[in-house]
């Protein structure tokens, strides 16, 4: 029976996105689907967290270590200097919450491209991995990153390519949806994170810069939004397909008739 679908349209693209964003959405609602989903959720979790502390390194600080908890909080504890400035600090603490979706954004671009579906996956298993040996260091972490690693490299290396792409859409989603899920976090001042109350991300942001928590959560949200939106823009846009225009030598002469001209006598 012939496919409904044109293989590499835009209809198969966003069936396929939509197709992604329902396993995420319905996957902890299945038997043993929490067992499932759980490793992702731990992966988002290390998005979040290697953004605090890449930003850390990213702006002159050292990234000391990551902890990953059994309910999927964790902390990235970074060296800053005492007197690193307070957009230094503000830096730091956005940078957990926009990784997941600068990363999903990533991900969902790159699933636009056949070259890059296997190259994608192995850069992710190989930087968790390498996260693993540098900064790790919970017995959570452990335990999962290495067996989620090893999956995705193995996607890389074994699956066809069609599960390849469905994977690299399906952690694109998940960490575009990730936002989703930290809505309220975003939206609190202070956290209970490892048994211990501590500030928020858009809490720090707030000690720094003074503006509302509330605030930086909106601002936080928006770019989240606008990096995700701009990346599915890319990933469904059929002008993407298209063959470019066919060039001619600057010696042809092209000659063109007006709409109107096959009326003329």
């Amino acid at each position: 029976m012939r496919s409904m679908v044109e293989p590499g349209s835009q209809a198969e693209q966003v069936g396929r996105l939509i197709l992604a964003g329902f396993v995420v959405v319905a996957l902890p609602s299945l038997p043993l689907g929490a067992y499932l989903i759980y490793p992702f959720a731990i992966l988002t979790t290390w998005f979040h967290e290697m953004g605090h502390g890449l930003t850390a390194l990213l702006v002159g600080q050292q990234f000391e270590q990551l902890m990953i908890y059994a309910d999927g909080s964790g902390v990235a504890n970074s060296l800053v200097a005492n007197d690193a400035s307070p957009f230094t600090r503000a830096a730091i603490a956005a940078g957990g919450p926009l990784a997941p979706s600068l990363v999903g954004a990533a991900l969902i671009l790159a699933s636009a491209h056949q070259r890059l579906w296997r190259p994608a996956l192995w850069i992710m298993a190989i930087a968790i991995f390498a996260s693993v040996i540098v900064y790790v260091r919970s017995p959570v972490g452990y335990a999962v990153l290495p067996v989620t690693a090893a999956f995705l490299a193995v996607i890389a290396w074994k699956a066809p390519v069609g599960a390849a792409r469905f994977t690299l859409q399906f952690l694109g989603v998940l960490g575009a949806m990730s936002m989703l899920r930290d809505f309220n976090y975003l939206f609190t001042e202070q956290a209970v994170i490892g048994g211990q109350n501590m500030l928020s991300d858009t809490g720090q942001i707030e000690a720094a810069l003074f503006l509302p928590h509330w605030f930086w959560a909106a601002i936080i949200l928006a770019l989240s939004a606008g990096m995700i939106g701009a990346s599915l823009k890319y990933a469904l846009s059929d002008q993407r397909r298209l063959p470019p225009a066919r060039k001619l030598p600057a010696n042809v002469l092209q000659f063109k008739r007006a709409p109107g001209d096959k009326n003329r006598r």
